[in-house]
């Protein structure tokens, strides 16, 4: 809908006819042939009365017959200026003209604009009229016979609310509602309409209204109609861009204008409607829906009013454009539409009395319905806040109040003001059908558009029986008329002004949030041809860059908006900018930036979340006023044609029969505008040649932009015309395979985000994901999922469509009672040890984990279960597996799904299901995340080395277990009770866990191999090994320890890990290092001196990586501080080298011994140095060593001396004084005892090099977990 070139669609230089204003003029009504057909399509009930029922109305001529680059769809327009079929009335009912407008959106996304008056003529035919009496006589004998057979009455809406017993009222009704032939007038509805390129909504308006008061006046018009239709189609030219055009209606002018090059693009529609009807805070949220491209259903009883929101929206998103279905007027006879799985923006007529409740839609998850009417809307359950919401919300209700609106809409002005406005709005509504002017004071309502005080107080005087008269608007304009004159057109170019300055605001948002989105475009391809084969397999913007480079409160919403494809479309214009002409959109949008840039000096303002107001808002107005003050062109007066005599003479109340010869072609010299459109030809000349010479032929071009822009958005438009079941069916196979084809695309995305580094060095996307764009993948992933579920659904339950066939399966299942056997289980039946203590299996059930969702109390809705069952089998690595067996009950598929739905084509399921698969490849943890506060069973079991420990002990044993959210305090486990369940709120990924006991009774020691914890929810299991003694007088004397967790590997996991080489997890200490330390098999071989450097380097090095990676990414440091190849390991190593740990009288000798008996000689002595300064700076150290020792020893916890050790290093590394503590310990005395010559730490030279290496870490702040230094007070 570019606001430069001329009409869209191919060839639109090739005649002057392209720069017409108007292509089309069209006329509906009844065939008096044809008589009176039934609207099947339309569904409405026979119940109701003939004149309430829809009748198939009929294009009876339209003008010129076709145009070549705008072909005539005849269905498509008699669906559309008549969206109810034909309409009955007689004298009694209101028959007030209403106007609406419609869009025809072609296949390839260009769009014509229709605009459309109905009023009524009078019914001439006979037969007409009898057929009607003889439909009401049908209607009236069945009606009385269901009357009488049961005491309910349903004549009509309006029956229901009468008394039953009541006849007289009933007899009342059958007058209201009946037609007899001799007593009353029957009238039809009759539509003209003007079709055109560009959407000039209210120059189209006014002519129309001129047309028809010209059809009902008393006098004649001035000229036969064909001169003024003659007029429209063939002589006035569409104003040039920036331009302004007066033409010639039938009593008066009609301008309009067309903004210039290099402002926002032409928008008829008055958004100040679209904000009182909705008020400002639920029109920016419903702007963020459509922003995400969620599904949105405009409904109301208005046509015009969807059209005037649909329209008003799409406009507020430039400079990206809507990419899905567009239909603001929806047909009754496509409701089938609304099963559209992909994203959609439609709108609904409401019918009269009906409410939401009885509104069946096929799928609510991820719907935003806006009740237009009733200033209501419904928001999908997740979805970000725009950015900087209450500072833009600000802004534009400064700009509303400025012209005199309530931010708030129409609906919560002061009461007097909403008495009266309701007085206006019930004047206009009387017909309860398009709800627009009552026909005695149309002219006078015309003239009052926007005059709302004078419109209240004709409508006031209206009420209280004061007659307004109508105005002749033929006679010559009184002074009081010229003075509504000049108000009408101050009116005018006050909504024009509203308009462009409420769009700058919102234009000036995007301009502001995406100023240096040129900076993160990826243009990899060396030309056209070859981006265009490649655009599936290629990233065409930096999204992790960008994202990182936002303030952290816009990334919700941002994260998302990126992800859409009217964002992807926007960065392949720009890439395609280079080869091409820019698309006009994204010509004034970098011109804005540019503009920025130019007064910012690369600002570093851009950066910021600082709201940052619109600054063009005036220039934008000025250049309307401007244009509309002084006019640019003029187009031709209407004039006499050469038309037989006697024709198309003039009756009051019909519209004539129109001369088709002289309507049917342009007049033959094409007057002033044939040389702009010479050198129009000529322009697309050169560009022709151009675009040949970039090699493309251009079908082949057009088929590729085709294929690449609706990547992941299958059918862009539906076809409005034929709608034979074959034509349905087609249009849901382009439904399944876009769907399937949107799968494939999510789970390959999902996947190459998630493999991360590997993925890169194989030529994919970015390096790493967040934890926020990992939600919002998953997000949509739910989203995928609902509307597959809910595609060809035969009855709607509840909002979910999934949750409702989860909850259906479900009760099948329990009724036939097979639960004692599930169905499958995974992988190896038991984690055995050799003390053959070991966790039961978790049996893999639906059902179970069905019930897991349904027992938190946190989630209140259907579609928050849907999404936490997906979340969770996604983190079990189940979804594929589960969905499987939903569907694998076809019995209950098939009574839920039509024949075409997506779950009932086999081969498609099946490949979809296989994509599914695909995601068991990475590791999730999208459930654990985010319900961080529910509570999780768990069950813990703690594997003893039995060959070598006693098998009971008679101490009281206790656990602890910590995760990233928290810990669960201490436990007492039952005496010679191995194995434990316990519930906590969630602890998140589980971290570390102490065990201990209390020594008491004769057999209170105890070698335990490991500890294994598991989440019964999620399934995951982590084990902590542990290889070392418990008890006092033996090994290092530990009453309790800290042990390191590791996830465990599910079965499916081990196979995957064969077949690709991602890198394991940081493990914990195995047993093997623990017990070579404590020289308990003394047959392990010990690394030599290099080795040991190399793990100081390596356990360093990982901690810096850690500390650079965005925080949502970071792992565990616990893990890096005391895992297997963890800081606290390698410093052990470097200690252990060249100990003299030979038994002294049978006792193990540990490196905590050597650290006291430093300590002791520190606080003994005091060092002589020969510099002062570093006396003092030595002191100091050994103070803090010696106090942090002290304060280690002196804990509440029976620790051993290696556990000792590890808190020793944990407090170093975070007070950064390990680097100090080094050199005194090279330094002390005590070193020559206990070491050999040839030990690190008596080497100066790799001593010094250990001290530079530890420095390193010195930059970052390291926050230990609490369990590694509970009870130590420093």
């Amino acid at each position: 809908m570019s606001g430069s070139g001329a009409a869209p669609g191919p060839g639109s230089g090739s005649s002057p006819a392209a720069c017409r204003f108007a292509h089309y003029f069209v006329l509906c009504g009844i065939d008096a042939d044809s008589g009176l057909e039934p609207d099947e399509l339309a569904g409405e009930n026979f119940d109701q009365s003939p004149l309430r029922r829809t009748f198939k109305s009929k294009v009876l001529a339209h003008y010129p017959q076709n145009i070549e680059w705008n072909p005539f769809d005849q269905d498509a327009v008699n669906m559309l200026c008549m969206p109810k079929g034909l309409s009955f009335r007689t004298q009694t009912d209101n028959k007030d003209p209403q106007f609406h407008s419609f869009i025809i959106t072609r296949e390839d996304g260009s769009r014509t604009y229709g605009f459309v008056l109905t009023f009524y003529e009078e019914v001439t035919s006979k037969q007409i009229c009898t057929a009607m009496q003889t439909l009401y006589q049908m209607h009236n004998a069945e009606h009385y016979s269901s009357l009488y057979a049961s005491s309910s009455c349903s004549m009509d809406s309006l029956a229901s609310s009468i008394d039953e017993g009541d006849t007289t009222s009933l007899l009342k009704l059958q007058r209201y509602n009946s037609y007899d032939i001799s007593r009353d007038t029957l009238y039809v509805s009759k539509s003209i309409c003007l079709i055109t390129p560009l959407p000039f909504m209210q120059a189209c308006k006014k002519f129309l209204i001129q047309l028809y008061k010209a059809v009902t006046s008393q006098q004649p018009p001035p000229l036969p109609l064909e001169s003024y239709i003659h007029n429209i189609l063939y002589e006035v030219p569409l104003p040039p861009p920036g331009r302004s055009l007066k033409f010639y209606g039938v009593y008066e002018p009609v301008i309009c204008q067309r903004p210039g090059p290099s402002e926002l693009p032409l928008s008829d529609y008055p958004l100040q409607e679209v904000f009182e009807l909705l008020g400002l805070e639920n029109l920016v949220q419903v702007f963020t829906c459509v922003l995400l491209e969620m599904q949105i259903l405009l409904y109301s009883q208005d046509y015009q009013r969807l059209m005037t929101v649909a329209e008003g929206i799409t406009t507020l998103l430039f400079p990206f454009q809507w990419q899905h279905v567009y239909v603001p007027i929806l047909p009754a006879s496509l409701l089938h539409f609304l099963d559209a799985p992909v994203p959609y923006l439609m709108g609904l007529q409401s019918k009269e009395g009906t409410d939401r409740s009885k509104l069946e839609l096929p799928q609510e998850a991820n719907l935003c319905f806006v009740d237009i009417d009733n200033h209501f809307i419904e928001l999908p359950e997740e979805f970000p806040q725009f950015p900087n919401k209450a500072d833009f919300i600000q802004e534009l209700s400064e700009i509303l109040l400025q012209f005199g609106i309530p931010p708030e809409g129409s609906l919560h002005c002061s009461e007097s003001a909403t008495k009266l406005k309701n007085l206006v709005l019930k004047d206009l509504v009387n017909d309860k059908k398009n709800g627009n002017v009552s026909a005695n004071n149309i002219s006078m309502y015309e003239l009052l558009k926007g005059n709302e005080t004078i419109a209240r107080l004709q409508a006031l005087a209206k009420r209280t029986g004061v007659t307004v008269e109508k105005m002749d608007l033929s006679a010559s304009l009184s002074e009081k008329e010229k003075d509504l004159k000049l108000q009408c057109e101050e009116a005018e170019l006050r909504d024009y002004q509203l308009n462009v300055q409420l769009r700058e605001v919102f234009a000036n948002r995007f301009t502001q949030m995406f100023a240096d989105y040129e900076a993160f475009v990826i243009q990899t391809a060396q030309d056209m041809e070859s981006w265009l084969t490649n655009r599936e397999q290629m990233q065409n913007f930096d999204k992790a860059s960008f994202l990182s480079d936002q303030p952290e409160p816009y990334l919700p919403f941002l994260s998302r908006f990126i992800e859409t494809q009217m964002f992807a479309t926007f960065i392949d214009n720009k890439i395609m900018s280079q080869w091409e002409e820019k698309d006009p959109l994204l010509r004034v949008f970098d011109s804005r930036i540019e503009k920025i840039r130019l007064y910012n000096v690369r600002a570093p303002t851009l950066r910021t979340s600082i709201y940052q107001k619109c600054s063009t808002l005036k220039e934008a107005a000025q250049s309307i006023e401007q244009r509309l003050m002084k006019m640019d062109h003029t187009a031709i007066h209407p004039h006499l044609l050469d038309m037989k005599i006697g024709q198309g003479k003039y009756e009051q109340g019909f519209f004539p029969k129109l001369q088709s010869d002289v309507l049917a072609t342009g007049p033959a010299n094409n007057n002033r505008w044939v040389s702009r459109s010479a050198t129009a030809q000529r322009r697309k000349d050169r560009l022709r040649q151009h675009s040949e010479h970039v090699g493309l032929d251009n079908d082949l071009r057009e088929k590729y932009m085709q294929e690449a822009r609706s990547l992941g958005k299958n059918l862009r438009q539906p076809k409005l015309s034929d709608l034979s079941p074959a034509v349905i069916a087609q249009t849901n196979w382009k439904f399944v395979e876009g769907l399937l084809k949107e799968c494939r695309m999510k789970t390959k995305r999902m996947l190459v985000e998630k493999m991360g580094h590997e993925a890169v060095e194989l030529g994919h996307g970015e390096a790493n994901i967040t934890g926020l764009e990992e939600n919002t993948l998953i997000a949509s992933l739910c989203d995928l999922l609902e509307r597959i579920w809910s595609h060809g659904l035969q009855v709607k339950q509840g909002k979910s469509a999934l949750w409702s066939h989860l909850i259906q399966f479900q009760d099948r299942e329990e009724k036939q009672e097979h639960l004692a056997e599930s169905p499958v289980a995974l992988g190896p039946e038991r984690r055995k040890s050799d003390s053959g203590v070991m966790l039961p299996t978790l049996r893999v059930s639906l059902i179970q984990d069905m019930r897991h969702i349904q027992n938190m109390s946190e989630i209140k809705t259907d579609v928050g279960r849907a999404r936490a069952w997906i979340r969770l089998s996604l983190e079990k690595k189940l979804l594929s597996q589960h969905l499987k067996q939903l569907l694998s009950n076809q019995l209950l598929t098939k009574k839920l799904y039509k024949r075409y739905a997506f779950l009932r084509c086999e081969e498609e399921r099946e490949q979809f299901l296989y994509h599914l698969l695909s995601l068991n490849a990475v590791d999730y943890f999208c459930f654990t995340s985010v319900f961080t506060t529910i509570m999780i069973p768990y069950r813990s079991v703690i594997i003893p080395i039995k060959k070598l420990s006693n098998a009971i002990i008679t101490s009281n044993p206790w656990i602890c277990v910590s995760g990233e959210l928290g810990d669960t305090g201490v436990m007492q486990i039952p005496k010679n009770l191995l194995e434990m369940t316990f519930e906590c709120q969630n602890l998140g990924k589980l971290t570390t866990v102490q065990i201990g006991h209390d020594n008491s009774g004769l057999l209170a020691k105890w070698l335990v191999d490991c500890v294994m914890v598991r989440n019964e929810i999620t399934g995951h299991t982590y084990r902590f090994p542990c290889g070392r003694w418990l008890g006092k007088g033996i090994d290092d004397g530990s009453l309790e320890r800290i042990l390191i967790g590791e996830l465990m590997m599910t079965a499916a996991d081990e196979d995957l890990v064969k077949q690709c080489r991602t890198p394991p997890q940081q493990k914990s200490p195995t047993t093997a290092r623990r017990l070579s330390i404590t020289s308990l098999t003394g047959k392990t071989t010990k690394p030599n001196a290099g080795q040991i450097q190399e793990g100081i380097g390596e356990a360093v090095n990982n901690i810096v990586k850690h500390f650079h990676k965005p925080e949502k990414e970071r792992g565990s440091l616990t893990v890096l501080l005391c895992g297997e190849s963890g800081l606290v390991a390698a410093l052990e190593q470097v200690f252990h080298h060249g100990f003299k740990s030979a038994r002294i009288f049978h006792k193990n000798v540990f490196i905590w011994d050597f650290i006291e008996r430093a300590v002791a000689y520190f606080e003994t002595t005091d060092q002589i140095l020969d510099n002062e300064d570093d006396v003092l700076i030595q002191k100091s150290s050994c103070k803090t060593f010696c106090h942090y020792v002290n304060a280690i020893n002196t804990a509440p916890r029976n620790i051993g001396k290696d556990g000792k050790f590890q808190i020793l290093v944990c407090l170093g590394t975070r007070d950064r004084l390990l680097p100090q503590w080094i050199p005194l310990l090279a330094e002390c005395p005590a070193i020559t005892r206990m070491y050999e010559e040839s030990a690190l730490l008596r080497d100066r030279m790799t001593v010094n090099s250990l001290i530079r290496i530890l420095q390193t870490i010195q930059d970052f702040t390291i926050v230990l977990e609490g369990s590694l230094i509970k009870g130590v007070d420093v």
